[in-house]
């Protein structure tokens, strides 16, 4: 991340964090869901059932979020479509 703002280069996270540290944008599962998802886990484990039967499950929610600040230090300009489909925009 140091790296890319050093030399003014737009970059892409694939997490919050990043952004709400100043990267510009990130596109990645929402992790308060998969651990939410982990919970029940833990709970069908706790409850005797193997975890070897269990399948595997991916994210189902992703999230984009945006960091107006980085964009404007940047000089870009983020076009309105893409600033109504992210989830959350830090200014």
């Amino acid at each position: 991340m140091r790296l890319a703002a050093q030399h003014r280069l737009p970059a892409v996270y694939n997490g919050r964090f990043y952004v709400s540290r100043g990267g510009l944008i990130s596109y990645g599962p929402d992790y308060v869901v998969q651990f939410r998802r982990v919970a029940g886990y833990v709970d069908r484990i706790l409850k005797g059932e193997k975890s070897a039967d269990m399948p595997v499950q991916a994210p189902t929610k992703y999230e984009l979020v945006l960091n107006l600040k980085t964009a404007r230090a940047l000089d870009m300009t983020i076009p309105a479509p893409v600033l109504a489909r992210c989830d959350d925009v830090i200014e």
